[in-house]
């Protein structure tokens, strides 16, 4: 599953059927790709059971299916306390070095001319 996510093209369809039913032809203009590589990558994830697809005239829309995405949220959720605390620590951090950014800029003395 990971395997067919981790492939930066299928993550970048996948971000444009996050807000909307896409075409081939609208993914392709969208990300600036080939058709047929926008197409063996949707065949890659409708096959994965990532997308489907529905017939529109002459078209086929793709969209995304919940259900994978809600096995990998599963699987996460053990692992997403090790990076909430990464992600707090580094919050504190930045606050830490924007007040230190602050002080310096109040303190430091004036070059001479």
């Amino acid at each position: 599953m990971f395997e067919i996510i981790a492939e930066p093209n299928r993550r970048a369809i996948l971000s444009l059927l996050v807000s909307s039913q896409q075409s081939v032809g609208e993914i392709e203009r969208q990300l600036r790709m080939a058709q047929p590589t926008v197409s063996k990558h949707l065949r890659v994830l409708r096959d994965a059971g990532f997308v489907e697809s529905t017939v529109d005239a002459q078209r086929r829309l793709y969209r995304l299916k919940p259900e994978p995405f809600q096995e990998v949220d599963a699987w996460l959720a053990p692992f997403r306390r090790f990076w909430s605390a990464h992600v707090d620590a580094l919050e504190r951090h930045l606050d830490i070095m924007e007040k230190k950014k602050g002080k310096e800029k109040t303190t430091r003395p004036r070059p001479r001319t």
